[in-house]
């Protein structure tokens, strides 16, 4: 596998701070997302890409140790004990460079600690002995839904590096939850077994609504007749307008609560956040002389 510049992914030098980072890495996940470029193998790419980056650089010592060994930055503290020993004991001397690291100098590699990664930096001279197994790479990928969506369980299928993948989405996932999907990241490296996959949710804003943990909050348009007399009202939810009663002389930011209408809690069946309808009174426009002149007079009686 090629190296992949990481700085060079998201558009940055070495220098970046974490906020450079985090704008870049937004900027390009959003042009990028497979959402937006449905069957573009190259966009699907570029945004895994852009995935691992911004997990690396985000993550203090992952990034400390890509930026002090580069494309080895795996196997840094294996590469820097290794060379440390290899310098003590000279690269043309007789005695074993890698001695006191639980190694056979006959060829018999400790599979818990050696990898090919020291054919690669000291070459085969000390081969012929098993190559070790590494855990593959986690992998992150973002799946976007709508508030409605997100409301009730449902799957979704999507794809991550050519493979599909479907996964059930409980009802009242988070904006920005991340969940982990064991096994279901990167291969293995000789037998190594997966990485996972995290998977994190953008739950897309809504129109009508405004999500606060489990509660929902929408507006409720009334006119100014049944704002003073009382009446009855269609409030807006998930699952369709709601009739409530009017109280008379309801004023203007009022707000009706309606028990259990509002967000699933996630993962705790039959139990919902609340339902707010904040009352925004309309006045009555293009009023006629008679119209007029009985608002005139409800304005002298109260005078």
């Amino acid at each position: 596998m090629a190296f992949l510049d990481y700085y060079n992914v998201l558009g940055l030098d070495k220098s970046a701070s974490q906020d450079d980072i985090k704008k870049a890495y937004r900027k390009l996940a959003r042009k990028y997302h497979p959402d937006l470029n449905p069957n573009d193998e190259e966009a699907k790419k570029k945004f895994q890409e852009i995935n691992e980056a911004n997990e690396v650089l985000t993550d203090p010592e992952k990034r400390k140790k890509y930026d002090q060994y580069g494309e080895n930055w795996k196997h840094g503290e294996e590469y820097q004990k290794a060379q440390q020993q290899y310098s003590r004991q000279g690269r043309g001397g007789t005695q074993n460079p890698f001695e006191g690291f639980d190694f056979d100098y006959s060829g018999n590699y400790d599979t818990g600690e050696y990898s090919d990664f020291f054919e690669q930096m000291f070459g085969s001279r000390f081969g012929g002995g098993r190559k070790s197994a590494f855990r593959g790479q986690d992998l992150n990928a973002e799946v976007t839904i709508t508030l409605k969506e997100a409301s009730v369980t449902h799957q979704r299928t999507f794809t991550v590096n050519g493979k599909n993948i479907r996964i059930t989405i409980p009802a009242g996932i988070q904006n920005g939850q991340k969940i982990r999907l064991k096994g279901q990241g990167a291969a293995g490296v000789n037998g190594g077994p997966k990485g996972d996959l995290y998977i994190t949710f953008t739950v897309a804003a809504d129109p009508r609504f405004q999500r606060k943990g489990d509660d929902l909050y929408t507006k409720l348009e009334l006119d100014l007749y049944t704002a003073l007399l009382g009446g009855n009202a269609l409030v807006n939810s998930l699952n369709g307008q709601i009739n409530v009663k009017i109280k008379p002389e309801t004023q203007n930011g009022t707000k009706i609560r309606l028990k259990e209408k509002g967000f699933p809690v996630y993962k705790q069946e039959e139990r919902f956040g609340d339902l707010y309808a904040e009352i925004n009174i309309k006045n009555p426009k293009n009023l006629s002389e008679e119209e007029k002149n009985l608002f005139q007079q409800l304005s002298d009686l109260r005078k």
